[in-house]
C-alpha cells in the first residue's frame, strides 16, 4: 500500500509590499514563510499605481522560487461593496475590478474582502448590494481565474458576514457562485460569537460551517487571537495565546487533517523586524502533534 504524502504546513503572514510587491516574498522568505498575504496596491488610495511589466515579473520569479502558493490578497479598506452614497459605491466596485486585475496580472487566485457594511440600510437590502457589486465585477473580468474570497466578519458596527448564513446568501445570490470562496478569520468569528475556544464549541462551529457554506468553500484562514471576548462583535486582533480565544483553539485548528491544505495566514501587530511573526509561528508550530 502506498504511504500516503503529508501535507506540507501552509503557514506565514501578511507582508508589506514597501519597495514594490516582490519584497513581500523576499520578506516572507526571510522568516521561512510558506504562505503569503499582501495588499496589490496602497490601501489608503481609491486609485492605485499600475504594477509594471517589470514588476509583475519580478514577483512572479520571486514567488515561484520561494514555492508559496497559493498566496492571497487584501483588499483594500476603502471598498464597501453596499455603500449608500452613490458615488462611494461607484469607486468601490471601479476599485474592487481593479483589485482583481491586479490579481490576475500576478498570478494571484485569491482575493480577500469583506462583504461590505449597510449602514443603517439593512442586512438584506445590503446583501443585494453586495451581489449586485460582485455581478458587475464579476462580468467585467470574464474568464480570470481568481477567486473573490468573503471574509468572516465581527460584525463591528453594520458589517455583512458576522453569519456563515450572511456567506452563504451572499454565495447564492451571485450569478457566478464557482467565482466565491470563503476566508475565516479566528479572530472575527470568535468575537461573532462561534466558540472556537473549546474543543466541543470548535468542533460545532465548523460543523455549522459546512451544513450552511461547505467546508469546500474555504479558501484560508487568518490566524489571530481575539483582543475581545466571544461574542463581543470587535475586531481587535492580539497575539496568538495571549487574547481571549486561547492556546486551545489554536492546538485544534493546528491539528485538524481537514484543513491541513488550506494556507494559515498571521495579521497580528507586529513591528519592521517580523520578530512577532516570527514568534507567533513557533507558537502556533509547537502546537502541532
Amino acid at each position: 500500500m502506498p504511504v500516503k504524502k503529508k501535507q506540507p504546513l501552509l503557514l506565514g503572514a501578511h507582508m508589506s509590499i514597501a519597495g514594490g510587491i516582490h519584497t513581500a516574498v523576499d520578506r516572507a522568505v526571510s522568516i521561512q514563510c510558506t504562505a503569503l498575504q499582501v495588499f496589490t496596491k496602497n490601501t489608503n488610495q481609491w486609485v492605485g499605481k499600475p504594477n509594471s511589466e517589470q514588476e509583475i515579473a519580478l514577483y512572479k520569479e520571486k514567488i515561484a522560487a520561494a514555492g508559496i502558493a497559493p498566496v492571497v490578497s487584501h483588499d483594500s479598506y476603502l471598498i464597501n461593496l453596499c455603500a449608500v452614497d452613490p458615488e462611494n459605491l461607484r469607486k468601490s466596485r471601479a476599485a474592487f475590478i481593479d483589485e482583481l486585475e491586479r490579481c490576475e496580472a500576478l498570478g494571484i487566485p485569491l482575493l480577500n474582502f469583506h462583504p461590505g457594511s449597510h449602514l443603517g440600510r439593512g442586512e438584506e437590502e445590503g446583501i443585494k448590494g453586495i451581489c449586485e457589486s460582485l455581478n458587475i465585477a464579476h462580468e467585467a473580468t470574464k474568464g480570470f481565474a481568481v477567486k473573490s474570497v468573503l471574509e468572516a466578519t465581527a460584525g463591528q458596527g453594520t458589517n455583512i458576514g458576522h453569519r456563515f448564513e450572511h456567506l452563504r446568501a451572499i454565495i447564492d445570490g451571485v450569478e457566478h457562485p464557482e467565482r466565491m470562496a470563503v476566508c475565516i478569520d479566528t479572530c472575527h468569528i470568535f468575537a461573532a460569537g462561534y466558540d472556537i475556544a473549546t474543543e466541543k464549541g470548535y468542533e460545532e462551529t465548523f460543523i455549522l460551517f459546512d451544513e450552511i457554506i461547505g467546508l469546500d468553500r474555504l479558501a484560508a484562514f487568518h490566524v489571530n487571537d481575539s483582543k475581545k471576548g466571544l461574542g463581543s462583535r470587535v475586531d481587535r486582533h492580539e497575539h496568538i495565546g495571549k487574547g481571549a480565544i486561547g492556546l486551545t483553539g489554536f492546538r485544534l485548528l493546528m491539528n485538524d487533517e481537514r484543513f491541513a491544505h488550506i494556507p494559515k495566514i498571521l495579521e497580528t501587530p507586529k513591528s519592521d523586524d517580523l520578530h512577532e511573526d516570527v514568534e507567533n509561528m513557533a507558537v502556533l508550530k509547537g502546537l502541532i502533534d
